[in-house]
């Protein structure tokens, strides 16, 4: 495995929990901020905490 494990793809709730936030409030972010990382699979929207952790760092979250 080259992944690591903890870096699967993540549902919305848990997303939102990593990130401090409801899930109401990321579904909102899904179509107010571009840039947030995220991956849709069919109709359900998956994340990865790598790219989460990188998009916070990087200051964009706080626009």
């Amino acid at each position: 495995m080259s992944e690591r494990i903890d870096d699967n793809y993540i549902g919305i709730e848990e997303a939102a929990e990593y990130l401090g936030i409801k899930p109401v409030t990321l579904r909102k972010w899904l179509k107010q901020k571009p840039d947030l990382p995220r991956h849709q699979i069919g109709k359900l929207w998956k994340f990865k905490r790598s790219e989460l952790d990188a998009w916070v760092n990087s200051g964009k979250s706080a626009h």
